[in-house]
């Protein structure tokens, strides 16, 4: 037990845990790891190795612990020896005391990894480039140096976070941070809602004079905004407007009824025609707005901005469209894991035939109902729970099937009403029939390309 007094458990050994322990055994800091799955660790981690359930006994005996985003802060084991006075973190905190470059940081319940993409492809032509990293992609840090003198730190860092990392470190110092939204999502996860907002906010808890904070521009973020100012932060607002007057970016409507995005550069505002753009959804459209301002913010020229928007397509699985086959176009929007996502990529269609359903994560599906009975023609049901999705084509007045998998969802939309579009998106998590929301949009990706083969 005494040795250990000076050792760190590492709790959660996925990428995120193994990138850690690399770090720490990197500087010489003994460590062990723990999962309660039965995992194996990669060759290159020489350490100490526990599976199983998380005992008290077996962990107060650790200086510290640090806790993977994907490990239930919640966890009673976790929750007793924060009471004992166990300290406790994630691997942002690690990050914020080991890197002194310039940081943006992105948060939010939707749209983060396309806000994070398009920053990093923009800012990666400046000189010294961008990396980025956290909730997408590489591990925060992977993205360190191992030395001063030949690997030194990256420059600029971009990182996604999530309101998991947020939770469970010391508010980190990030340069530019952005909120994107926060709906509700992973009530699973936290106490409540207010937990889950507290989480996201602590963002912006360390920055001060000179630093920049982007928020949307609902009222309710306003004290946000009025804090901030207090503290010399300078505060962007983005959002949605027949008036570009008092925003920094969004979307615009104009009067002629066609939509633009805007940003800008210096004191110049900066446009580019919706229809420019091949991301599709004003949900979309915001995200750019957000990540040309960033870009604009760091020095990124006004032609290189508009022409990363103008040639970004979007990603896998987020309002992606896989073609026209068997006569329609084919969505897959997989990573719609909440309503409030799933919403607004409805509202990106006139009408829409809506694939949806999964694991619910505790969310209530019917506040979405008037979206759904404004954009979908027809409902096929997958996953678990099918009663909540099933309701709510009852009361939005749409007709519904329970196709129960994404296969046979998509072999029943092939026969539905010519012409109209097929939309995945979920609203629900995906582990009730798929590993994470990337398979489930596989599998339907693949049983899209199966009609053109027996078509």
């Amino acid at each position: 037990m005494s040795e250990r007094m000076n050792s760190t458990a590492i709790i959660g050994m996925g990428k995120t845990g193994q990138a850690a322990a690399r770090f720490l055994l990197r500087r010489g800091i003994a460590c062990e790891a723990f999962d309660e799955a039965a995992v194996s660790l990669p060759d290159d981690l020489d350490m100490v190795m526990h599976t199983g359930p998380l005992h008290v006994d077996r962990l107060k005996g650790f200086s510290r612990l640090m806790v993977s985003p994907g490990v239930n802060w919640q966890h009673p084991t976790l929750a007793e020896l924060r009471e004992a006075g166990i300290p406790m973190f994630g691997d942002l905190e690690l990050f914020g005391e080991a890197y002194h470059g310039d940081l943006i940081a992105i948060t939010g319940t939707n749209g983060k990894t396309t806000t994070v993409s398009l920053i990093s492809t923009m800012l990666d032509t400046l000189s010294g480039g961008i990396e980025a990293g956290g909730n997408i992609g590489v591990p925060m840090l992977e993205l360190l140096g191992d030395d001063a003198a030949q690997h030194p730190d990256p420059r600029r860092i971009v990182l996604e976070l999530s309101s998991f990392q947020l939770e469970r470190a010391n508010p980190i110092h990030p340069n530019w941070a952005a909120l994107l939204n926060v709906q509700p999502d992973h009530a699973d996860k936290h106490t409540d809602m207010q937990a889950y907002e507290a989480a996201k906010l602590r963002l912006f808890a360390r920055q001060g004079e000179g630093d920049k904070a982007m928020l949307p521009v609902d009222a309710c973020w306003n004290g946000l905004a009025d804090k901030l100012c207090s503290r010399g932060v300078f505060v962007r607002r983005f959002g949605v407007c027949d008036e570009i007057s008092g925003l920094d970016a969004g979307v615009q409507q104009q009067t002629n009824g066609s939509w633009q995005v805007f940003w800008h550069h210096y004191d110049e505002v900066q446009t580019v025609i919706a229809d420019e753009l091949p991301a599709q959804g004003m949900h979309q459209h915001l995200n750019l707005a957000v990540a040309a301002q960033a870009a604009a913010d760091f020095g990124v020229s006004a032609g290189v901005i508009r022409q990363s928007l103008t040639s970004f397509r979007g990603l896998p699985h987020r309002l992606q469209s896989l073609g026209v086959v068997a006569g329609r176009e084919w969505y897959n929007d997989s990573k719609a894991t909440n309503p409030d996502a799933a919403a607004a990529a409805l509202e990106s269609f006139h009408q829409v035939i809506w694939i949806c359903g999964g694991l619910r994560k505790g969310l209530d599906v019917s506040v979405i109902r008037n979206v759904v009975a404004g954009h979908v023609e027809q409902m096929f049901v997958i996953g678990a729970e099918a009663k909540p999705f099933t309701d709510l084509a009852a009361t939005a007045g749409v007709p519904c099937r329970f196709a129960k998998t994404v296969e046979q969802a998509v072999k029943q939309a092939s026969h539905a009403m010519s012409g109209v579009p097929v939309l995945l998106s979920p609203a629900a998590a995906s582990q009730d029939q798929f590993r994470d929301y990337i398979e489930r949009g596989n599998s339907f990706a693949a049983a899209v390309a199966a009609l053109e083969t027996a078509g």
